[in-house]
């Protein structure tokens, strides 16, 4: 299968790794001449447009920052849509609008095409080893024309329904795991002030009910200092900004959701934009004057997992209670 990859970023490269390292065919292309030259170096083609990947690829993914930048790729000047047509499939992995979503595979779909909407989700961490999660999103026919590529690229990938279901739980799950980190900020925070021992503090929350996935993961590199986990507080604002016009649309009147983008919108305001979203533990740092580090920590999350070829996850308490 030739693959054709859009956006070559933080977690565009390592899924697009991933396809080279599994044999795949691959064609890429960035507005990052550097990031291109990279994958060239391991096999990868250079792509000329997007147009030119349509026209050649079986699959197009695309993997970049905001709807405008994906909307510029497919319909732009020399776009998805100049070169897709029957045979060829649109793959949007971005973490993007719903609307703006089917909108665009609707076009892609009246040249011909078939699309899917796949964001992941777990970590640039297992991006990188092809153990991420994945959310699909298209009919039932594309999705078992792509299941053999997606679990390539993920270990557990789940068909959310149509276009749009998959961009909905995908901000919906940066939704949760960014309270959960303002959450940990506070909690990490104030363990420092009252003199607690983070390490000890952190293996507290690690076997009890407060246990999760961001803390295992972002408290790590908090505590370490780095706050690296290749995420940056725009992006958050931008998911967090999804998720609440969501909410909106259909008039569910939220209280945290506001309460967390106004923490981000400060932490970018004192901070700036591409500042590493772990590091919304600052804004309390220089409240306090504390600084919540502790040794033994790591720098960058490692996925210690081999990689294996994934699965798809089928929802099972529904099709119980359909057979009862």
């Amino acid at each position: 299968m030739h693959i054709g990859f859009i956006g070559l970023g933080n977690v565009g490269g390592k899924l697009a790794g991933s396809v080279l390292r599994n044999g795949h065919e691959l064609t890429v292309l960035d507005l990052n001449e550097d990031l291109v030259d990279a994958f060239a170096a391991k096999g990868a083609k250079r792509g000329a447009s997007p147009r030119s990947l349509a026209e050649t690829c079986d699959v197009i993914i695309t993997c970049l920052p905001s709807p405008a930048a994906c909307a510029a790729v497919v319909e732009g000047p020399d776009g998805i849509l100049e070169g897709i047509g029957p045979g060829r499939i649109w793959a949007e992995m971005s973490t993007t609008d719903a609307e703006e979503t089917k909108r665009l595979a609707q076009l892609v779909i009246g040249k011909g095409g078939e699309a899917i909407e796949c964001p992941v989700s777990g970590g640039c961490h297992r991006a990188a080893t092809g153990n991420i999660s994945i959310f699909a999103g298209c009919t039932r026919a594309t999705f078992e024309k792509v299941l053999p590529l997606l679990t390539v690229l993920g270990r557990r990938v789940l068909h959310t329904g149509d276009i749009g279901s998959a961009s909905i739980l995908k901000v919906v799950t940066n939704y949760l795991a960014t309270a959960n980190l303002v959450s940990l900020a506070e909690a990490l925070t104030t363990c420092k002030a009252a003199g607690m021992d983070l390490n000890t503090a952190y293996e507290a929350i690690r076997i009890s009910s407060g246990n999760s996935f961001v803390h295992e993961t972002e408290s790590q590199v908090i505590l370490n200092g780095s706050r690296d986990i290749s995420f940056t507080m725009d992006l958050v604002a931008k998911d967090v900004g999804l998720f609440q016009s969501i909410a909106d649309a259909h008039q569910v009147p939220l209280e945290l959701s506001p309460l967390v983008l106004k923490i981000f919108e400060d932490g970018i305001h004192q901070f700036g934009p591409r500042e590493l979203s772990p590091n919304i533990i600052k804004r309390l740092e220089v409240l306090t004057g504390l600084d919540v580090r502790a040794p033994g920590f790591p720098a960058e999350m490692y996925d210690d997992e081999p990689e294996e070829t994934g699965y798809e996850v089928v929802p099972q308490r529904g099709q119980a209670l359909a057979a009862e």
